[in-house]
């Protein structure tokens, strides 16, 4: 028997559409007691492709990544349920403490949610960096299962 949902996923372009125009990312590690602690987080996809943001290095969210680096996303659109349309992975986080990485998703962020064009990849690394880059850390996303859902896909 056909799985009545599979009409509603995304396809691998979808999710990648809906990844370029979501503003925000909803972050869940695991607190040190087992909690979900969730964050709204500013995020891009960095110059490989990968979903990427940055946060203060002392952060919640950061120490319970490296304690535990799983970690699970979700980004959505749509303001009625006909509309609803959404991206969730299960990943594993990889916690970055190098500031030139930090400094170059901080510039891809900094572009994008301003509006301007992504900044160039440098061809050498710059000598001097913001100050914010060695505050803060990038986390990576690495997806192990990914689930998503497009009601627009159901009809009217």
């Amino acid at each position: 028997m056909p799985n009545p949902r599979a009409r509603l996923v995304l396809t691998e372009a979808e999710q990648a559409e809906l990844l370029n125009e979501a503003r925000v990312l909803q972050v869940a590690s695991i607190n040190h007691d087992g909690t979900p602690h969730l964050v709204p987080m500013w995020f891009v996809l960095d110059d490989e492709g990968v979903i990427a943001f940055t946060t203060y290095a002392v952060a919640q969210k950061t120490r319970n990544l490296e304690r535990d680096p799983r970690i699970t996303v979700l980004a959505e659109a749509g303001t009625t349920y006909n509309e609803l349309r959404g991206v969730s992975i299960d990943a594993r986080a990889e916690v970055i403490r190098d500031p030139q990485v930090t400094a170059r998703i901080s510039a891809i962020e900094g572009a994008r949610y301003a509006g301007r064009p992504r900044p160039e990849r440098p061809s050498t690394p710059p000598t001097e960096l913001p100050a914010a880059a060695y505050k803060r850390v990038t986390v990576r996303v690495h997806p192990i299962r990914v689930r998503s859902w497009d009601h627009r896909k159901l009809g009217s």
